[in-house]
């Protein structure tokens, strides 16, 4: 099981790398690196926000989980 830290710092990473990778994949499209920037920025927040939602949702859906009875018959 992962630390909680260790669990941050991956999102961390991963959120930067996603951002420096949309930057410059818009940076021909918009021709302004500030503007680039600005779209990676909102894209990355705008993901963030929908998956804690999606998340939050499938939290309330009992499919496919097993209970805690049927992890220790296994």
């Amino acid at each position: 099981m992962e630390t909680t830290r260790r669990t941050l710092i991956k999102t961390l990473t991963w959120q930067t790398m996603g951002i420096v990778t949309m930057t410059f994949l818009s940076l021909p499209h918009t021709g302004s690196f500030l503007q680039a920037l600005t779209l990676a920025l909102t894209a990355s927040a705008t993901g963030f926000v929908c998956f804690f939602l999606h998340e939050l949702a499938w939290n309330r859906i009992g499919w496919g989980r097993r209970s805690n009875m049927e992890k220790a018959a296994r």
